[in-house]
């Protein structure tokens, strides 16, 4: 999932770039955007800790940012395991939330792990209840319920 067109839509193309270090800074802007007020209500926001912890797991190797009509609105990060496809990110700037971008982006993981016939998983905060609702509909299941976090999977059908 990586380079050309991956998204098409009537007003709008989505496409994938591998991030570089000259990303950060925006990568962290959106995950405030995107992530704070769920955050915030999980352990509470410290700006300190929040960029530091940014900045000592930030590896632009492992994130792809989503460009939609050639301008950043997201960021992807897919780990492919041993015994599973796991969605390590999915953000998106608000602007961009809510038009189908990120069932999309989804939907094409489950084609993948469709493909290598293994589970997707991913873990969602129990705050979250806008993602959590968008994966339950993708037919995803709660299989383990840690503190403050879900793990769900997604398993395709057997061939």
């Amino acid at each position: 999932m990586t380079g050309a067109c991956i998204i098409a839509y009537d007003k709008c193309m989505v496409t994938l770039r591998q991030a570089t270090p000259a990303d950060s800074e925006f990568l962290f802007e959106l995950h405030v955007a995107a992530m704070r007020g769920y955050i915030e209500a999980t352990w509470g926001w410290n700006e300190a800790w929040q960029r530091e912890y940014f900045d000592r797991k930030f590896d632009p190797a492992q994130r792809q940012v989503i460009q939609v009509d050639g301008e950043d609105a997201g960021v992807l990060a897919v780990e492919e395991r041993e015994h599973e496809l796991y969605l390590a990110l999915i953000e998106l700037l608000p602007a961009y939330q809510g038009r189908g971008i990120g069932s999309d982006l989804v939907t094409q993981l489950q084609a993948r792990a469709r493909a290598y016939h293994l589970p997707l998983t991913l873990h969602v905060l129990k705050t979250n209840a806008p993602a959590r609702r968008l994966y339950l509909r993708f037919g995803f299941v709660i299989v383990a319920e840690e503190e403050a976090r879900y793990k769900m999977a997604w398993r395709p059908e057997p061939a």
